[in-house]
């Protein structure tokens, strides 16, 4: 699964790259935890791409209860076209969701230890996640939430956990983020694992434990037998 991530360099995201026409003013954040808002890139009434602060944790459009969101952090590659909270989202609302990086907890006999996972030299790059809009007629409440895609994990982190976020190739980004695309099948050698070649992987404090501890301090690679705590 991915239940943290980071967006320290968010200010310094290249505009070409994702063919964004402006980038919002946002604070750096190193610790995103599930129901924070978060940046994502998606394309808007206008048929441009905009970059717009979501929920993360999708909220079904037919849901009653909007705390089912909560639960609905990640949504598995191999049954998106299937699970009724994903499938409207996945045939007409996907996203990316910008990043430098995301941790995982390796289970020790004794405790977890957490990883930051990077891609290249730790540059921005961007999972696959789906967005939707969830409208409370009677409270008149309107949300907009997403979700972040997992697949199997690669040979880096399969000694970490057993699943990781699906990472969109820069060239592919057109491809996962077209609207008039509604076919699952075409958009399948997008949801597999990132060469593990190009990331890399550290541990880090369980600083980083807490959602409401954020800086640099999440980041700071450790020893496995050290705690900045």
């Amino acid at each position: 699964m991915c239940g943290r991530f980071s967006q320290a360099q968010i200010a310094e995201l290249d505009r070409e790259v994702f063919e964004l026409l402006s980038v919002p003013r946002l604070e750096p954040r190193y610790n995103i935890a599930p129901t924070q808002d978060a940046a994502v890139v998606r394309v808007g009434g206008t048929r441009e791409r905009e970059m717009v602060p979501l929920r993360w944790g999708l909220i079904p459009a037919w849901a009653k209860d909007p705390t089912i969101g909560n639960r609905m952090i990640n949504a598995r590659a191999e049954t998106l076209a299937e699970k009724p909270a994903f499938r409207d989202a996945f045939a007409e609302r996907r996203c990316l969701v910008p990043a430098d990086g995301f941790y995982e907890w390796e289970k020790l006999r004794d405790r977890k230890q957490p990883h930051y996972i990077r891609v290249g030299g730790g540059q921005v790059f961007a999972f696959a996640g789906l967005w939707e809009r969830w409208w409370d007629r009677a409270s008149g409440e309107r949300r907009e939430t997403f979700t972040i895609v997992t697949t199997e994990p690669n040979a880096l982190l399969e000694p970490i956990h057993n699943r990781m976020p699906v990472i969109i190739a820069p060239e592919s980004y057109g491809r996962w983020l077209d609207p008039e695309n509604r076919d699952p099948e075409s958009l399948a050698d997008l949801l597999v694992p990132y060469p593990p070649e190009r990331m890399s992987a550290y541990p880090v404090s369980t600083y980083v434990n807490k959602p409401d501890n954020e800086g640099p301090e999440c980041v700071q690679p450790v020893d496995r037998q050290e705690d900045l705590l």
